[in-house]
């Protein structure tokens, strides 16, 4: 690191200090990661992947809540880069979100330094590539937020902890695929399941104790279940979530969710298959990895152990036995669920309907008709400058209005401290995952057909779950609700990459015009400044 590089961290660990409000037992953890290209055979052929620090998966961010992160990237890419941390709320801080909405991409031979916090958060997240079809090349990992000693979780300390990072993978290069999509067509068929970035990884663990197994799914389309052979899973948190402690012998994993579960190796003394395989799709990939007692002298034998493949209701009906353990601490020492969102009467509705329309001759994709394109300057940038043009805040109707989908940079404006309620309606035969940057919110509902205001006789109003990415089952519909209380513009999408790619998101940006550190923190010192931004600050 250069001595003007040190000066750039050393101001932006300085100027973060001066917004935040930090006490004495919040420790600062530095980190230096430089992303390249390697050579790598995650499928068994070689191809060129994206490493951080020489590492895919990228290394694990292991922290405790409410550490000050100090992230200085190199990107020594050919192409701009950019990390999101996903699921991690950026409080007051959207300015670290790494989405092209909020920041500039940090071009190539260049670096940058991400400084936020992770803030009253306990669980298992992940980070990943934003730009473009990065993540299809890998640049990926976990970020395991322990909590502090004084705060218990709601179980035994386990005998050990596995990240497991599965997903659908391609043999083509990101590039390619890219070129696939700018194209107007689709992406083609998955050719694997990677977990960890192998086919066949290998766990070890002593029989009689009890693991930690935290597991994300990071792949681009397909959800996949999770399970291993001979064993219960004791489901104990989602996305920050502690949960009621129910017992599993699968679990669906939707793109961009991650579970937490206990296993305890309670079986004879051999070796067992771990498997993740696709649901809803044909043919059904998957990926066999090994869970191997440490006095085994048997190898993994048998039949692999199959799970559910397109049965939707199967899916449904595990989703609603997912409960919040409302007498368990959170990040902070207080009960989950003294803040009950079930006697809150949200503010207004707001009704997203997906699609995937045929724009100038090639594939799109929209929500309520609008079909989102990256402008030349990030939003946030945009807004904090006064720079007119950049982005529509009429374009997206906070319901669909009926004529012919189109092309927009679409924000939807909401107040600060608004309660409000969102219904994802899916009229398509696929299944859709759904993410909000920023926030958690709590699934309130899920249902068949098409939502109607009846449909909130179904809600759960009493111990649902908070999480940051919700699944939309074919043909029908999801509903949330939302603690409008991080300001900042915030990137809603498509979990599923090539419809967040080809448009299907927006951004929402909620505001409070009488501007205060309490609210939302200032401009990074050293923000990367792109498009109309550079000339407006000259």
């Amino acid at each position: 690191m250069g001595k003007g590089d040190f000066l750039r961290l050393l101001y932006g660990v300085l100027a973060f200090c001066c917004v935040t409000v930090v006490i004495a037992d919040d420790p600062y953890r530095f980190y230096t990661w430089t992303v390249t290209y390697g050579t790598i055979y995650p499928l068994g052929v070689p191809q060129q992947v994206i490493l951080i620090n020489g590492q895919f998966p990228g290394p694990r961010l292991e922290v405790v809540t409410n550490d000050n992160i100090v992230l200085n990237l190199f990107n020594k890419l050919d192409q701009p880069f950019l990390l999101t941390w996903n699921g991690i709320k950026q409080r007051k801080n959207s300015w670290q979100d790494g989405v092209l909405g909020t920041n500039c991409p940090i071009p190539p031979n260049s670096n940058y330094t991400y400084i936020f916090q992770p803030k009253d958060q306990i669980g298992s997240y992940t980070y990943f590539p934003s730009i473009g079809m990065h993540r299809a090349a890998g640049g990926y990992g976990a970020i395991n937020i322990y909590q502090r000693p004084q705060i218990p979780v709601p179980y035994p300390t386990p005998n050990g902890d596995f990240t497991l990072l599965v997903g659908d993978w391609y043999k083509t290069n990101h590039k390619i695929l890219q070129s696939t999509l700018d194209s107007g067509k689709s992406l083609p068929f998955p050719n694997g399941v990677l977990i960890n970035g192998q086919a066949n990884p290998s766990f070890t663990g002593d029989q009689g104790k009890t693991y930690k197994f935290r597991i994300s799914n990071v792949g681009l389309s397909t959800s996949l279940n999770f399970r291993i052979q001979g064993h219960l899973m004791k489901l104990v948190e989602v996305e920050g979530s502690h949960t009621v402690q129910n017992t599993y012998d699968s679990l669906d994993v939707h793109v961009g969710q991650s579970v937490t579960v206990l296993v305890t190796l309670d079986q004879v003394p051999k070796d067992y298959y771990i498997v993740a395989s696709t649901r809803f799709t044909k043919p059904i990939l998957m990926a066999t990895g090994v869970l191997h007692y440490s006095n085994s002298r048997i190898p993994v034998s048998g039949p692999i152990p199959g799970g559910p493949t397109i049965e939707v209701d199967w899916s449904i009906k595990q989703a609603r036995t997912y409960r919040w353990n409302l007498t368990a601490n959170a990040a902070r020492p207080n009960p989950q669920g003294s803040f009950h969102y079930g006697k809150i009467t949200p503010s207004r509705t707001i009704l997203l309907v997906n699609s995937a329309p045929t724009i100038n001759g090639k594939q799109r994709y929209a929500v309520n008709g609008a079909s989102f394109i990256n402008a030349d300057t990030p939003l946030k940038l945009a807004d904090y400058f006064n720079i007119p043009g950049v982005f529509s805040m009429s374009s997206l109707r906070s319901s669909p209005s009926g004529g012919p989908p189109f092309i927009a940079t679409s924000v939807l404006p909401a107040n600060l401290h608004e309660f409000i309620e969102v219904v994802f309606q899916n009229s398509e035969s696929t299944l859709q995952s759904w993410h909000l940057d920023g926030y958690d919110f709590w699934v309130v509902g899920y249902g068949g057909g098409q939502w109607t205001q009846a449909s909130r006789q179904s809600y759960n109003l009493e111990d649902t779950l908070t999480r940051h990415t919700v699944q939309v089952y074919p043909n029908s519909w999801t509903s949330i609700y939302v603690s409008l209380d991080n300001q900042g513009m915030w990137n809603m999408r498509s979990a599923l990459w090539e419809r967040q790619y080809l448009g299907q998101q927006f951004y929402l940006r909620v505001w409070n015009p009488i501007q205060s550190l309490s609210n939302e923190y200032y401009i990074p010192s050293n923000a990367l400044l792109c498009g109309r931004a550079a000339k407006a600050h000259n």
